[in-house]
Order: structure tokens, then C-alpha cells, then sequence
């Protein structure tokens, strides 16, 4: 729609990412991103603190994360952009909270990538073959693991810089070799700890199943440390710019991805427990590999255990990949909205941010060096915690500013008790998990805020949605908020079960060939909707111009797009008015105090009124931002001159995948259609004869009209069923491979 972008605002198009992702990048990004150290190198630590009851910890936590995958599931398909995380809370609670929220969530997910890495570090150096090479004669020196892990972070960045796709292709098959290997574990872990172990020793293994004496208090503790093991479930949204269908791959991958980790987690841990010495587990760095040594005897040499550490290099390369690619956003997102230098919103010759993916390999290379494993993971947990409160909050925010270009295709249920439960519950864990994590959080928010104060602050002029709660101004002004959400609904199109092509089917035309002026053409208009509302024309009427006057009326490339909701239509309904004359529409102005002094009248050639019903704002504004999409096409203006009646002039806004226009030739692809009922014809499935145009006549058809030589049929449905009737009507495809 023809809405002004403000200067600050990132909807202008400019440096956008490529949609390249598709719902197996999305699953293999979010579960790459939990299976490194959450399993192969935490449960040691873990059980130090929780004993046995850490099994507990792990399924709890994979619980108690749904109600924040779920507000991030409505906010990532509401809203794909890059630096998910961050971009969320600017917008729901204002750049302030934007800035701490982006520098924080940028340090967690360093954090998190920079423990893997350590891990993938500790398992190299136990590699049979390598081991020698890292060990000195009082065993593993931690000093070459810390090597290991800053060569990898090199190698990590350097494969991001060179492209998303590049990065995703290499995160599937680490993944494929991870779920492969511990599929096969499980299975045999399973049979050794049941067939061959008992249920006496393993009882025995469990008991006392709280730690001796941490007790409840090490459970609790253990849960908010064990947390982060999920946070990659959520990663996936800080790269939601480049995911394709994002309503739909971004919440479905995240599903599979949690149902995939809460399994393994749990019963691996269990196994662990189960098999190992809880003195020795408790100290050890790679527990999976020491229960991979107790049962996999039967396989020659080491052959066992290197394929443990195969899966475990594979689940810490893939965290670690992830990580950066994640991580590496947040400066984009936040160079956009000039919270940090602009430099850093510039794309490299890859089409990735590249100066954001340098400075997130060089601070995991400096963590790397200063910090402790155990430091790292407790941290990192921490501020994710802290994180996940602010985006439950910020979905109540969003849902309760009534912003109607808030428009998420998934949406949390049980609204408002699951977001305000997620908030409690992040809370409750961060308390519990002691002073050092409150206090790295808190110095974090300080930062930030200072970094806002004296940075950030005079660079930009946005708001939050949180405005719109306290003041429900938005509805009648101009709040470029709105409109920059506004633009993320054209991105993102209609969805498959929006009536866009019924309603343009079905819609009234006018072509006036004299000139006019709006007026006569708004009564005209108005007349042919009285006929199928429950409304009198001079109620329209006066709705449209009521519309116009608070900026309801867009205008570009000699079209304007008159529109509003009602609550007496059940059914979006249309007229299209074509002036080859033109008309003169006055443009409202962007705020109230001007809005009955237009600014100089515009002259267009395409009047488009649109009637929407009050309940479903969204629709409507997918239904307007598609509209808009098509009018903004260099060939637009054109076609809709040259139509040479009702059915073109249809046709030309319906242009694109879900649309086809045939003609009933002779001896061709389409013969089989003459002399045949529609009713009688294998039409492909989710595909609709819509109009025919026959000897300069429309006809509207049904079951029962009979298509006759030289008609031509326009046709609508989903893009598959459009390509099939294509091939079978139009270029015989089908046919000619049959």
C-alpha cells in the first residue's frame, strides 16, 4: 500500500535477506542448536548439582519452555524479520528494552555457541587417533581444547560469511548424522540397561533420586541450567526473514524440533544415569562417550566409541554453526533501526552480514579464552530466562495495543494464562539459579541502557506497541508502526484459505468511459455494494469517505484503494472502477489536526473498493497489501487501459500463480473440454472455472454450464492445482508423458 516509511524504520526493502530456508532448514537449525552440550557435555555438570533427579530436570524444562516457544512461534510469524529476538522487543516495548534485549540475547547465543565449541573441543581430544596430539603427561591439557574450540569458531564464521544457504546445507547433514547415530544408541542402550543390567541395579542407580544435599533445591536450580539446553528450539526466529512460508514452517518446525529434543534428552540422560558411576559422571566432561565404553564392547577396537563422538562433533559443530548464524543478526536488526553504527547493516558479497558474523566469531573467541565451561553455560542460561520473560510480555503487549496489521499467522492459545505463566515461570527459574547469573543479567541491562542512553537515543524516534495500550491512539493517526508492520504483510502475501481470487471474481465493474468525478463514481460504487450488504448506499458512501479522511484511502501509480470493515458483511466484497479519463482523488493527510484540509488532489485511472467484515482485520489487510503488490508492478498501469472489458480488467489484478486464463481452441489440449459440463470435466483439486467469457458476453458459471469451442475460461485455485490444469489444458504436458 502506498504508505510512507519512516526514515528510521527498516521496511524500505533495502538489504533484505534471501528467503532461502524452507521447514527442513527450520528443524535442522532449531534442533542442531540443542543437541551439543544440553546433552553430551551438561549432564555430568548437571548431576553434580540434581543427582539422578536431573532425568526430572531435563523433561521439566522441555515443559516448562512451551509457553515461550509458543509466544515466539505468534511473534515470528506476526513478524519475520532478522534478529527475531530483538526486533520483538523493540516493537512491543520500545527501542530502550530493544537495545537491552538485542545486547543481551546477542551475548546468550555467543555464550551458548561458544560452550559447544568447548565441547567439541573436549571430545576432539579424546578421539582415538588425536588424543595424543592434545595430551601432555598429566592427561588432557583444558588449554588445547580452548584451541580446538577458537580454530573451529574461525572455521564456523568463515562458513557463514559465505552464505545462509551455504551454512543451512551443512547444518542438514550434520543433523542427519546426529539423529542416525543416536537413534542407534538408544536402541542399544536400552537393551543393555533392561536385558542385561536389571531393574535391580538400575534402581539402585536412582536411589536417593534427589541429590544428598542440595535435595529440591538442586532440582530447581538444575531445571533454569538445563533451560538453555532448549533455547535453540527459539534460535530459528532470529533467522525468520530467510525462512519461505514462515506462518507455516516457522511454528511447525519448532514443534518437531521440541518433540524431537524433550525424547532424546530424557531418555539419554536416564542411560547416563543408569550405566555410569554418579562420582565419576558428576566430573566428566564427556559422559556420553564414557556410557557408549560400557555397552559397546561387542564392537571392534573403538570403533564404539568413536562413533559417540562422531554424533557428539556433529551435535557441537551444528550449535555452534547455528549459533553464529543466529547471533550474527542482531547486529543487522539493530543497525537497521540505528541502535548500533549503520556500518554494520551492510550485506557482504555472499548476501550475509558479515561484519555482524566477525564480531560474533571474534567475542566467541575472547570467551573462549577467559571463561570457565561451567561460567559460560550458567550465563548463557541466565539471560535466556530473562529474555524468554520479556517476549511473553511483549506478546500481551502486541495483542493488547490492537494493532491491526498485528497479524500473526499462529497464535498462542489459551491467551492471556500461557504468556503470563511463561513470564513466571522465567522469573522463578532465573531467582533460582543464584547471585552470579542475577548479577551478570543485571550488568547486561545496565549496559544497555546506558549504550541506548547515549548512543542510541537521538537516532531514533520510534515507539513500542506498548504506546497503544496505555493511549489506543493508533487507530487515527499516522503511527508508523502500523505501517511498517503493514509492509511485513505484503512480504509475507495471502494465506492459502484467504478468498482473494472469489472476491475478485465475483466483483462489480464499472468502466467509465466519460469523465467523472469521485463523487459520482463513490455513489455508483456504493449502489452496486447496497445489493449485497445489509447496508443503504449512502451508509457506504459515507464509510468510504469517513475512511479516506483517516488515511483509509492508498494511492499509487494512478490507482487508489478505497476500503473498509463493516459488521453487516460475513464476505469480503469489491468494485473496480476503471476511468480511462481519470478521477480526481484528494490524498488525506498523515495527521488529524490536517485531515479536513486534503492535500492537492491525485488523478488516477483504477479505483479498487474493498469491503471487508469488522472481524477480521487481518484478512483484510493481506486482501489491501496484495492488491497493493500487484498496482505497484511496472505493468500494471498498462494492462488496465488496455483490458478490453469486465473479465480482463479482472484478470489483471488476478495475475499470478493461483490464477490461469484458457481458451477452448481447436484440436488441442483443451478439446476434451467442449460440449462438457463443468460438473462432468476432471478438473485437478483446488482449482475453479471462475468466469467465461463467450461471444463478448461474461458469464458467471456453474455445475451445470457447458463450455463451448472458442470460450475462454479463467481459472483460480493453489498454485499446484493452476500448474496441473496447465499441463493437462493448456501446453498437453500431461497428456503427451501419459
Amino acid at each position: 500500500m502506498a504508505t510512507s516509511t519512516p526514515p528510521d524504520s527498516p521496511s524500505n526493502g533495502v538489504n533484505r535477506l534471501k528467503k532461502e530456508l524452507g521447514l527442513w532448514d527450520v528443524y535442522c537449525i532449531s534442533t542442531g542448536a540443542m543437541f551439543s552440550s544440553g546433552f553430551f557435555l551438561l549432564p555430568g555438570l548437571a548431576t553434580a548439582i540434581a543427582g539422578p533427579s536431573t532425568v526430572l530436570a531435563y523433561l521439566l524444562a522441555g515443559l516448562l519452555i512451551i509457553p515461550a516457544m509458543l509466544c515466539m512461534a505468534e511473534l515470528s510469524t506476526a513478524l519475520p524479520r532478522a534478529g527475531g529476538t530483538y526486533y520483538y522487543l523493540d516493537r512491543a516495548l520500545g527501542p530502550a528494552v530493544g537495545t537491552v534485549g538485542g545486547l543481551g540475547t546477542w551475548l546468550a547465543l555467543v555464550f551458548k555457541a561458544t560452550f559447544a565449541l568447548l565441547g567439541m573441543g573436549a571430545y576432539l581430544v579424546i578421539m582415538p587417533g588425536l588424543g595424543g596430539m592434545f595430551q601432555s603427561g598429566d592427561g588432557v591439557s583444558l588449554w588445547s581444547i580452548k584451541v580446538l574450540a577458537i580454530v573451529l569458531a574461525v572455521f564456523f564464521g568463515v562458513l557463514n560469511i559465505l552464505g545462509a544457504k551455504e551454512s543451512t546445507r551443512f547444518q542438514s547433514v550434520l543433523v542427519l548424522i546426529l539423529l542416525g547415530v543416536l537413534g542407534l544408541f538408544l536402541v542399544q542402550w536400552f537393551w543393555f540397561v533392561f536385558a542385561e543390567l536389571g531393574v535391580g541395579p538400575v534402581r539402585d542407580q536412582f536411589t536417593p533420586f534427589l541429590h544428598e544435599t542440595n535435595a529440591v533445591a538442586g532440582l530447581i536450580g538444575t531445571i533454569g541450567l538445563v533451560f538453555g539446553s532448549y533455547a535453540g528450539l527459539t534460535q530459528v526466529a532470529n533467522v525468520s526473514e530467510e525462512v519461505r512460508d514462515p506462518e507455516r514452517n516457522l511454528p511447525l518446525g519448532m514443534f518437531l524440533s521440541l518433540a524431537t529434543a524433550t525424547g532424546v534428552y530424557v531418555l539419554g540422560v536416564f542411560i547416563m544415569v543408569a550405566v555410569l558411576d554418579p562420582g565419576e559422571l558428576r566430573e566428566d566432561f564427556t559422559p556420553v562417550a564414557t556410557a557408549a565404553e560400557s555397552f559397546f564392547g561387542w564392537l571392534p577396537g573403538s570403533l564404539g566409541l568413536i562413533l559417540v563422538i562422531i554424533a557428539a562433533l556433529a551435535a557441537f559443530a551444528s550449535t555452534g554453526n547455528a549459533g553464529i548464524m543466529a547471533a550474527s543478526r542482531f547486529p543487522l536488526a539493530m543497525a537497521r533501526d540505528r541502535l548500533v553504527p549503520a556500518r554494520l547493516e551492510r550485506l557482504g558479497r555472499f548476501g550475509t552480514p558479515t561484519e555482524g558474523i566477525l564480531i560474533t566469531t571474534a567475542a566467541m573467541i575472547f570467551f573462549i579464552v577467559v571463561l570457565s565451561a561451567e561460567g559460560v553455560a550458567k550465563v548463557g542460561s541466565a539471560f535466556i530466562l530473562l529474555v524468554f520473560g520479556m517476549l511473553n510480555l511483549a506478546v500481551i503487549v502486541m495483542r493488547e495495543s490492537r494493532i491491526e496489521s498485528y497479524d500473526p499467522g499462529f497464535r498462542v492459545p489459551l491467551y492471556p494464562w500461557m504468556p503470563i505463566a511463561g513470564s513466571l515461570i522465567s522469573v522463578w527459574l532465573l531467582i533460582e539459579m543464584g547471585v552470579m547469573p542475577i548479577v551478570f543479567c543485571a550488568a547486561v541491562v545496565v549496559a544497555g541502557g546506558l549504550w541506548y542512553r547515549y548512543y542510541a537515543h537521538t537516532r531514533t524516534k520510534r515507539s513500542g506497541a506498548l504506546n497503544h495500550v496505555f493511549e489506543r491512539l493508533g487507530r487515527q493517526r499516522h503511527d508508523p508502526l502500523k505501517d511498517e508492520f503493514r509492509e511485513i504483510i505484503k512480504e509475507k502475501g495471502l494465506r492459502d484459505h484467504d478468498p482473494f481470487d472469489e472476491v475478485i471474481a465475483r466483483a462489480d465493474v464499472i468502466d467509465a468511459e466519460e469523465e467523472a468525478g469521485f463523487e459520482r463514481i463513490l455513489e455508483e460504487a456504493a449502489g452496486h455494494f447496497a445489493r449485497r450488504l445489509e447496508l443503504d448506499a449512502a451508509e457506504i458512501a459515507e464509510s468510504f469517505r469517513k475512511s479516506g479522511r483517516y488515511g483509509g484511502l492508498p494511492i499509487a501509480r494512478g490507482a487508489a484503494i478505497p476500503h473498509f470493515r463493516s459488521p453487516q458483511t460475513e464476505h469480503s466484497e469489491m468494485v473496480l472502477v476503471r476511468s480511462r479519463a481519470g478521477v480526481a482523488v484528494s490524498i488525506p493527510s498523515d495527521s488529524n489536526e490536517q485531515a479536513d484540509r486534503p492535500n492537492p488532489p491525485a488523478k488516477v485511472n483504477a479505483l479498487l473498493f474493498l469491503v471487508s467484515p469488522e472481524n477480521n482485520p487481518g484478512q483484510h489487510l493481506r486482501i489491501l497489501s496484495h492488491i497493493a503488490s500487484r498496482i505497484e508492478e511496472d505493468s500494471f498501469a498498462d494492462m488496465w487501459l488496455k483490458a478490453e472489458d469486465e473479465q480482463e480488467l479482472r484478470e489483471v489484478i488476478l495475475r499470478d500463480e493461483r490464477f490461469l486464463v484458457v481458451h477452448v481452441g481447436h484440436h488441442g489440449p483443451s478439446e476434451p473440454l467442449v460440449d462438457h459440463a463443468l460438473e462432468e470435466l476432471d478438473l485437478p483439486p483446488d482449482t475453479l472455472v471462475a468466469m467465461i467469457r463467450r461471444s463478448g458476453r461474461i458469464i458467471m458459471p456453474s455445475g451445470r454450464t457447458v463450455l463451448r469451442r472458442d470460450d475462454r475460461l479463467t481459472i483460480i485455485g493453489d498454485p499446484e492445482g493452476i500448474r496441473v490444469f496447465h499441463e493437462r489444458y493448456v501446453s498437453g504436458s500431461e497428456r503427451n508423458e501419459s
